[in-house]
């Protein structure tokens, strides 16, 4: 302690001595500041009141050491706070750097999830479909054969009936047994209901196999009506009537187009989460107003009955455009702007991903070169264009469907 108090004297004894030295014509002192360990230059003018040179008091030199010690003091803690205010500043940015990418990861782990289901989906319904397929065929092949036969048969039974009307009794008895007459009449509408049934049986598988190509490599020259009217075969049973509203027509004003070079299973897909949506709309709007009970008046737009609109066209012999509307709520300006960012969503929680849009504007625009917009004004329903070059000429492979 001793030691410590000397130093202290001794520093003091020289700064005041270093002072008393700058008088006489000298109007500006530099005073070197040295504070635990670090050095700081203060520069303070000092202008003389008199014109003749005379020695600094005591009081003075003392007086400007105070100036002098809160001055450092002062230094140090404007760089302390300066170091603060940028280590703050970089915490700041860090976190936000931090949650920034932690939403981004959380973004690319859903989008990498439902991708994933899209593809176990395809799979499934590939499969399913291949299953199916073998067997339907064979009943469906032979359907046409079996009808022929029993046209034969029953042909056959009935010359028999003209030429001998009257058969000995074990046979009349047994055609009693059998009822040969309502089977004879009904054996043929059985087998055109079961023709019938093998056709939309076919039709159903045909469509999943449209819907679940996996067709990421190449592309394909095929008929874009198939694959709305498939995607329309998987969406049967959503249009259907329910307690809360009635059955969805679907009206198709098909154009003649040309066959389209295109991603087939994604354009499905495009074509799947939009017609989904204008069914939500649909029986949301519908299903309110039933719900709620009320009685319309003549003219209110909710006694339209809900309907689905899909119309194509081919555009300059260039490109195909294919419109899907539907007499739903529509949308607000907010939503309109919104509509094609990825995890947005008007849906309760649990029944929208925010995805479908998102991932058939990339499909459209980015992987056809096309163009996906929309219109719709709140209370009059909404389009979506859906527009494709028939050809894609940077996309050298292409593969007949």
């Amino acid at each position: 302690m001793m030691k410590d108090q000397d130093a202290d004297m001794q520093g003091e004894t020289i700064r005041v001595g270093m002072l008393h030295s700058l008088s006489g014509t000298m109007a500006i002192s530099e005073v070197s500041l040295l504070d635990a360990g670090m050095m700081a230059i203060a520069e303070i003018n000092v202008c003389e009141h008199s014109s003749s040179d005379r020695p600094w008091s005591d009081s003075e030199v003392k007086l400007l050491g105070a100036v002098a010690d809160q001055l450092a003091m002062a230094i140090d803690q404007a760089k302390l706070y300066e170091q603060q205010r940028i280590q703050a500043a970089i915490a700041t940015a860090q976190a936000e750097q931090l949650q920034q990418a932690l939403h981004n990861l959380q973004q690319t782990q859903d989008q990498l999830v439902q991708t994933e289901k899209l593809s176990v989906l395809g799979q499934l319904l590939a499969g399913v479909a291949h299953e199916i397929n073998n067997p339907v065929s064979f009943i469906h092949g032979n359907i046409t054969f079996v009808k022929e036969y029993i046209s034969d048969l029953l042909g056959m039974l009935k010359l028999y009936q003209k030429h001998y009307p009257n058969p000995v009794l074990p046979i009349q008895k047994y055609a009693q047994a059998i009822e040969l007459d309502f089977l004879m009449e009904d054996l043929p509408e059985m087998l055109s209901s079961m023709q019938i049934g093998a056709d939309r049986v076919r039709e159903i598988v045909q469509s999943l196999r449209n819907f679940s190509r996996r067709d990421h490599v190449k592309i394909q020259t095929v008929n874009i009506h198939e694959g709305l009217d498939g995607t329309l075969v998987i969406l049967k049973n959503k249009l259907k009537g329910t307690a809360d509203r009635p059955s969805i027509q679907v009206f198709k004003e098909y154009g003649h187009l040309p066959q389209v070079d295109c991603y087939p299973g994604q354009l499905n897909q495009v074509f799947m989460n939009i017609l989904s949506n204008a069914i939500d709309a649909l029986s949301e709007t519908h299903g309110k107003w039933m719900k709620n009970g009320t009685n319309p008046q003549k003219g209110d737009r909710h006694l339209e009955i809900p309907t689905i609109t899909i119309r194509t066209e081919l555009v300059n012999d260039r490109s195909v455009v294919i419109q899907i509307a539907d007499n739903g709520p529509g949308m607000t300006e907010l939503v309109k702007t919104r509509l094609f960012e990825e995890f947005f969503t008007t849906k309760p929680v649990g029944k929208g991903t925010g995805l479908g849009l998102s991932i058939s504007y990339k499909i459209v625009v980015e992987k056809h070169q096309g163009v996906l917009k929309c219109e719709s004004t709140l209370g009059q329903g909404t389009v979506f264009f859906i527009e494709i070059p028939v050809h894609q000429a940077k996309l050298s492979s292409v593969v007949k469907a």
